[in-house]
């Protein structure tokens, strides 16, 4: 592989090599108007795969000359790549699985650009409206398959981790592998990455010939967790909310690695949607795991959970230590229940439409600092609003940790202010200050300098 920029002319792979002449012209129009930008950063966030960073700025000024334009050619489209990351070719030819996800990119922009924002019969308020559109970009990206059994395993977990961490992510993968299960993630590096390679080995010993490795990710987020390379169905949805949503209506079980805030956000959205009554008796196996060492991280959040939301929320999840075979084996026996479950109330496999889940969980939350400052945590508020708000909060930090526009806000107005009931905030101050000590926050580098400061 060369590490010297390369300029190429690549024909995309998946639905984008059999369009009609009016999709060629949507697509070719649509990446040369408003949505070239978000197209040329999320490219190459694509191009950058198996280039551990999570500096999105950084990134983006290394390749500041990197240009990407969407052709109109008899064939259908031809993308011309100017100055590309060297890293995604070999001897100058692009590697297959990064064709493949670059066009997986500008399937999902497009798609979402043209066929649903774009569009007045779609509903994007309505919790009902927002269900339909995840469904309709999963669908579209060719993720949902009706004559399977429930089989997904969604693992969360932090990119920057240590290395005995990403061993243990490693070995629940393969054990979860063995069992003939397939992997969603985030699709960034460390506990995004680790259960994918571990159950790449496994499937090969289990002559699993299709195996999936899905990863999902959004146009804000992707540039600091750029897809690793054992992803092969990437699908970019537009924000983090429905990203979020797309993890729990898309998966069947749910494993949880160390991880720093964006892990956290990810446990409170399904937690507090699981504490809605009308799911009470949805099973949806949760698992918390890591090697020994890590003990003590899920030791502090299982308090924290405790402190804020009360011993209904730590019902809801099993902690595993240092066993990753145990792992396996519950989660396989979690989805046996699941697929009952299915079949008794005649709900999908494929995606779970009987899960409710509240607006207060959808409504894209934009994490400036008036938001940040006035969002209520208190535990007078109902339990799944108060999850719903911490979600929030880690939102807003994850987005002043790694997103372009976020940082700069925080640049030009100082840090976030995050208010609320003083135990809370406390307990959330101890949280925060655990994941900065442990490097959870950014991948090895400079120090990391907080956007928050938690006011009690």
């Amino acid at each position: 592989m060369s590490a010297e920029p390369i300029s190429a002319r690549i024909y995309p792979a998946g639905i984008l090599t059999m369009l009609s002449r009016m999709e060629v012209e949507r697509l070719h129009d649509a990446s040369r108007g408003d949505l070239a930008l978000l197209l040329r950063r999320c490219a190459l966030a694509v191009l950058n795969s198996g280039n551990e960073g999570d500096d999105t700025e950084e990134l983006l000024r290394q390749h500041e000359d990197f240009k990407i334009e969407v052709q109109q050619v008899n064939r259908g489209i031809r993308l011309e790549l100017s100055n590309a990351p060297g890293s995604a070719f070999v001897d100058g030819v692009m590697i297959q699985g990064i064709r493949e996800l670059l066009s997986s990119v500008i399937r999902d922009l497009v798609y979402f650009d043209t066929e649903i924002s774009g569009n007045e019969t779609m509903d994007l308020v309505s919790p009902a409206g927002i269900t339909n559109v995840v469904f309709e970009i999963l669908r579209n990206a060719n993720t949902l398959k009706p004559a399977t059994n429930p089989d997904v395993v969604v693992f969360w977990g932090g990119h920057a981790i240590s290395r005995y961490e990403y061993n243990y992510t490693k070995e629940v993968g393969y054990e979860t592998g063995l069992r003939k299960l397939n992997i969603c993630t985030g699709c960034g590096p460390g506990a995004m990455k680790g259960p994918m390679k571990g159950a790449t080995i496994a499937h090969s010993k289990q002559r699993v010939t299709d195996g999936r490795y899905i990863g999902i990710s959004e146009p804000g987020i992707i540039a600091a967790e750029s897809p690793n390379p054992i992803v092969n169905q990437l699908v970019i949805m537009p924000d983090i909310e429905k990203r979020l949503e797309a993890f729990v209506r898309l998966g069947h079980g749910f494993t949880v690695f160390p991880g720093g805030v964006g892990t956290a956000e990810e446990i409170l959205f399904l937690l507090g949607i699981l504490l809605n009554p009308e799911n009470e008796e949805m099973p949806i196996p949760m698992v918390l795991t890591g090697p020994a060492k890590s003990a003590a991280y899920f030791e502090q959040i299982d308090a924290f959970i405790g402190l804020a939301l009360g011993a209904e929320a730590q019902s809801k999840y099993q902690i595993i230590i240092d066993d990753s075979e145990k792992v396996a084996q519950t989660m396989a026996t979690g989805l046996t229940h699941v697929r009952a479950y299915r079949k008794k109330y005649k709900g999908a496999y494929y995606f779970n439409w009987q899960l409710k889940i509240q607006t207060e969980f959808q409504t894209p939350f934009d994490p400036t600092h008036e938001n940040m400052a006035a969002l209520q945590l208190h535990r007078d508020l109902p339990r799944h609003v108060l999850a719903a708000n911490l979600r929030r909060a880690f939102s807003g930090i994850v987005a002043g940790n790694v997103k372009p526009d976020t940082l700069q806000a925080v640049r030009e107005q100082g840090l976030f202010e995050i208010n609320g009931e003083p135990e809370i905030m406390q307990a959330l101050d101890r949280l925060l200050a655990s994941f900065v000590e442990q490097g959870r926050m950014k991948l090895p580098g400079p120090k990391y300098i907080p956007c928050y400061r938690v006011v009690s």
